[in-house]
């Protein structure tokens, strides 16, 4: 099943995101084929992250919170807000 993640940065901690990017990507890299989309959201400057959404493969709803919870990111308290929920894609170009 596919589920989208969307996860709001905390104001003024794009230090932690920078700081923790590497560590990031290396856990995102593990999820392989399952991880279909993923990338930073931007500010009104169409340049500053304040954010990611992922779209990805996992079990269920709980197991897809879980591997959220696991990111790097989310391990170093860069998220303000994390909103993980079932997707199904409808309409576009198919993932």
């Amino acid at each position: 099943m596919l589920f989208i993640a969307c996860c709001t940065d905390k104001p003024d901690h794009l230090h932690v995101r920078l700081e923790t990017r590497p560590a990031h990507l290396a856990f995102l890299a593990e999820k392989g084929d399952a991880l279909k989309v993923g990338g930073p959201t931007l500010g009104d400057d169409s340049e500053t992250p304040n954010g990611s959404l992922l779209i990805f493969e996992e079990t269920d709803l709980e197991a897809a919170k879980a591997w959220v919870a696991q990111d790097p990111y989310a391990s170093a308290g860069l998220f303000e807000k994390v909103v993980v929920r079932p997707w199904r894609h409808a309409v576009g170009k198919g993932l």
